[in-house]
């Protein structure tokens, strides 16, 4: 996976579409993010530099819980390939 700025909007997008905002601000994350799991809000640490906020995102969106039918076809392509990167990686 490339670190650029389309991938950062796609991995958005996933979530998105998943009905999550997901915002950057500022705060003493000891992760990079904060997930507000009842409003369906991911916060992530707005110093993170581009490369630092796609693999945040890359490890949060296996781990929340969403309805596929929600996404689009490519979305749903591009969830499954992160997902099966998750599971090499572990």
């Amino acid at each position: 996976m490339k670190y650029n700025a389309t991938t950062l909007q796609k991995l958005e997008k996933i979530l998105e579409e998943a009905e999550y905002v997901v915002r950057y601000e500022r705060g003493t994350f000891q992760s990079g993010y904060c997930i507000l799991e009842h409003r369906k809000v991911v916060v992530v640490n707005k110093f993170l530099n581009a490369e630092g906020r796609i693999n945040t995102l890359l490890e949060l969106i296996p781990i929340l819980a969403f309805n596929l039918d929600t996404l689009t076809h490519d979305s749903q392509k591009l969830y499954q390939q992160i997902l099966a990167n998750k599971v090499v990686t572990e």
